[in-house]
């Protein structure tokens, strides 16, 4: 009983310090009651973030939107190109106003000054902003068989808008055969890229087309509507321009040919003014005193 006795006091003992010992190194926490902050733009907004465990904290937060990434506090102290905007304290950051350029990820940082204590959390910011309107690229006039492809998009909407189509007012389902009114129709809808895609088209598709663009926020924008006429191959067209480019190449053939044989081309070679040749002839060797002009010129 004794032996039992002493190892179970061992075993609390080796227990308790693991316990105590971490509460006193212990890793420090960082976390944050809310980490997707949505906020319409020109609206203040605060990011929140708490932490324990570090006998002397030293906080940052960094900001990474795409590629681009910038440090907002550096040593719990906000950096120069946020300092008109945004202040700092012990539970988080506060901007007085954001642009839809602040959409992003904000991430607390928190450490010891020695390095061996650490912990971060991040809040995903979005600024909200409506849409604008719409801009569409419709073609007026397609090939029944090809493949056509309509776009619409918008840049400003936050976060990023999606799009539906309409085609003479009636909204275009993604998928076309759930759909009574375009069941002869075959075209898929992208609602992230706003791309309608005919293919192949068919008879069916002429019809006045417009696009929406929506994103949750503010009121859905309206493209301008364009006609679409969906058209037959002019094979005709085709054949009579190809017979008459033939019947043009065939008359200059035959002109070509014909001055040939008439012999203008020669004529004309043989009426071409001949060269000029220059013969200089060396004068014989004379005494001074007999000099005389011997040089001569033949042309």
């Amino acid at each position: 009983m004794g032996t039992e006795g002493e190892a179970g006091r061992r075993l609390l003992f080796l227990f308790t310090s693991v316990i105590l010992g971490s509460s006193v190194q212990g890793k420090g926490s960082v976390y944050s009651f809310k980490t997707d902050v949505q906020v319409p733009e020109n609206e203040p907004v605060k990011l929140p973030c708490t932490y324990s465990g570090f006998a002397s904290p030293r906080v940052e937060w960094k900001f990474v939107q795409g590629s681009t990434t910038a440090l907002v506090c550096y040593n719990s102290q906000i950096t120069a190109p946020y300092a008109d905007r945004v202040t700092f304290s012990s539970s988080g950051i506060e901007f007085s106003s954001v642009t839809r350029k602040d959409s992003g990820v904000y991430t607390c940082m928190v450490s010891e000054d020695g390095g061996q204590n650490y912990g971060e959390v991040s809040i995903d910011l979005t600024v909200l902003v409506p849409p604008s309107k719409p801009t569409v690229n419709i073609p007026s006039s397609v090939t029944i068989g090809n493949r056509a492809v309509l776009t619409c998009s918008e840049k400003d909407g936050s976060p990023p808008s999606e799009y539906s189509w309409f085609k003479d007012g009636m909204f275009m389902s993604t998928d076309a055969k759930k759909t009574r009114a375009f069941v002869n129709s075959s075209y898929t809808v992208d609602p992230k890229s706003g791309d309608l895609i005919f293919d192949p088209v068919t008879a069916f598709d002429s019809g006045e087309y417009y696009c929406q663009a929506h994103n949750g926020f503010g009121t859905a924008m309206k493209s301008e509507a364009v006609h679409m006429d969906a058209v037959e191959l002019n094979v005709g067209g085709i054949v009579a321009a190809v017979l008459v480019t033939l019947i043009l190449l065939g008359v200059l053939v035959f002109g070509i040919w014909f001055a040939y044989s008439r012999g203008y081309f020669e004529r004309a070679k043989k009426g071409t003014a001949p060269s000029k040749k220059v013969i200089y002839s060396q004068p014989s060797a004379r005494s001074e005193g007999e000099f005389k002009q011997t040089s001569s010129f033949l042309v």
